[in-house]
């Protein structure tokens, strides 16, 4: 079987439920985070997934990502890597989107960056890193971490420029796998949060 690369972001933060960019200040999960990793493990635990026995588990070392992937029921088989961390947001910290706008009109980050932050392509090095690392052995991985390395992620296992990650958004606590169709990268399925609505 080729490998897999499957997803979770981390759950539900204050600044994740507010817009607020979250690089690499370490905000802790909300209780509605916390749940939502509880159930993306059972998940996980179910057909056709069975706990992903033979799979290795990275997660991003910041604290939202690795309590995500505690509460999912990995924590004890995950290595945390530095590569899977948040993007440096730079100037743009903890301020929104609208915020940003409202000083630079028409800014998109996929396209425009962030000022003393990291670069698009510092971003896109660090997610062909993983999709090398993805690719090395013949076995799925499971990986926790953020919402636009994920994306990032996404866009350089399908070949695309890092720019394409403004196109695959990201939920809180969702579930996407990454894998292949006619011998090429593929998406089996992205940002699938209805393992939330389930219930």
């Amino acid at each position: 079987m080729a490998p897999r690369i499957l997803i979770v972001r981390h759950g539900q933060t204050e600044w994740s439920r507010s817009g607020r960019h979250t690089g690499l200040t370490d905000i802790p999960l909300l209780d509605e985070g916390r749940r939502g990793a509880k159930i993306v493990g059972e998940r996980l635990q179910r057909p056709p997934f069975d706990g992903l026995e033979d799979a290795e588990v990275r997660t991003s070392p910041l604290v939202r990502a690795a309590e995500t992937c505690e509460l999912a029921g990995f924590g004890d088989r995950a290595e945390p890597w530095d590569a899977l961390r948040e993007m440096d947001y730079g100037a743009y910290e903890g301020r929104t989107s609208d915020e940003i706008r409202a000083d630079r009109p028409g800014w998109v980050i996929w396209r425009d960056g962030v000022p003393e932050g990291e670069p698009l392509e510092g971003l896109a090095a660090r997610a062909d890193r993983i999709v090398e690392w993805a690719r090395s052995a013949d076995r799925d991985v499971l990986v926790f971490a953020h919402g636009h390395i994920l994306r990032a992620l996404g866009a350089r296992w399908l070949g695309e420029d890092v720019s394409f990650g403004a196109r695959i958004g990201l939920r809180p606590t969702s579930l996407s796998v990454l894998g292949w169709a006619y011998g090429m990268p593929a998406i089996d399925f992205w940002n699938d949060s209805s393992h939330l609505t389930a219930r």
